[in-house]
């Protein structure tokens, strides 16, 4: 009788770890795809970030130049205080 059970166990183990080795694989799929996707993520977050970083730049330098001009045409009154660049968050 043991001779039977040994021979049943040993025709399970086989199922069960190709079994195991399916769900691993399934989950490995997965977790694989969300990472990649994730890494997408960040580097298209990063390309923004330098894109925005231009921009403020380029807007900075549009403001002086007004100010500038504007400080030109009105003889050397005081320019407005108020700071335009605070008002575009830099992240």
């Amino acid at each position: 009788m043991n001779e039977m059970t040994a021979g049943a166990s040993s025709l399970v183990a086989p199922g069960m770890t190709a079994g195991i080795l399916i769900i691993g694989l399934i989950v490995w799929f997965f977790i694989n795809r969300a990472s990649v996707r994730a890494s997408e993520q960040i580097r298209l977050l990063e390309e923004l970030l330098e894109e925005q970083k231009k921009q403020n730049a380029l807007l900075r330098r549009m403001v002086e130049a007004q100010r500038a001009a504007g400080a030109e045409t009105q003889g050397g009154e005081k320019s407005d205080k108020r700071d335009f660049i605070r008002l575009i968050p830099e992240r």
